[in-house]
């Protein structure tokens, strides 16, 4: 666990360094400066919203603004996704800083769920933990605690997030385990975002199971014939309890995406 700690201490102070500009037919008033930030991997863009609304507003009419929202490319960012998974996914091989778009109207209702507070990436963000411990322990470890443990998951204080979070990476030897490894594959194909299914650290032959084997049985299309990553082909692996899920033989590293074949 000590080992875990170093490696998560380092994934969840990692930053991307991040340029906002205002999209060119919404500016009304008058130019708009870019906004930096410095984006923590594992935080989600709704909660930098205020900062970057605040610094482009003098650049708009009120009556034009509408629900913000953000696009790199064309593409439309999900506000669900953890920073550091968005920028895997769409940005990895682009010149730093990033470049996000921001929108104040034509909301892309298709693409994007609505985010009208901080308290919905909140409960969205328990709601994954929440999840990956019933894969992993029934459930048991997080109904143990109690609403201000779950706060501190939610703190932005490493030292007290990792008093809680450390519990929910507890691998019960004597009951053989957890009972499913919590994983999902994001993809950039919009008719199958991720993809997520049941996967058991062990074999029914009690064989330990490895992220190849992980990849070879959910995702095929990511790996050739050589066993090597297939070109053109993006996987991650985001642990969908937080920041990381780990059991005692390493199946996934810590961090949000800790593989990309491309």
């Amino acid at each position: 666990m000590a080992d875990d700690k170093d490696v998560l201490r380092d994934v969840w102070f990692g930053r991307i360094p991040t340029c906002f500009a205002l999209y060119q037919d919404e500016v009304t008033e008058k130019e708009a400066e870019p906004f930096y930030l410095l984006l923590p991997r594992v935080s989600y863009l709704t909660l930098v919203t205020d900062k970057v609304k605040k610094h482009f507003l003098k650049a708009v009419k009120p009556e034009d603004v509408e629900e913000i929202w953000f696009e790199y490319e064309g593409t439309p960012l999900k506000w669900h996704y953890p920073i550091g998974v968005l920028f895997d996914l769409h940005a990895s091989n682009t010149v730093l800083p990033w470049s996000i778009t921001v929108h104040f109207k034509n909301f892309p209702e298709r693409d994007l769920l609505h985010c009208l507070s901080n308290s919905v990436i909140e409960a969205h963000f328990m709601s994954c933990i929440k999840e990956a411990d019933a894969l992993k322990h029934k459930s048991q470890v997080i109904n143990d605690m109690q609403k201000k443990d779950h706060k501190q998951l939610w703190m932005d204080k490493f030292d007290q997030f990792w008093a809680m979070n450390r519990k929910l990476m507890e691998y019960p030897t004597e009951e053989g385990g957890f009972r499913y490894i919590p994983f999902r594959i994001y993809q950039t194909m919009s008719d199958r975002p991720f993809i997520q299914k049941l996967f058991r650290p062990v074999s029914p032959e009690g064989h330990t199971h490895t992220l190849g084997g992980l990849l070879k049985e959910m995702y095929p299309a990511a790996i050739t014939h050589d066993a090597g990553p297939k070109q053109g082909s993006v996987c991650y692996f985001p642990p969908a309890s937080s920041l990381a899920c780990m059991p005692g033989p390493r199946l996934c590293a810590a961090g949000r995406a800790v593989l990309r074949c491309q």
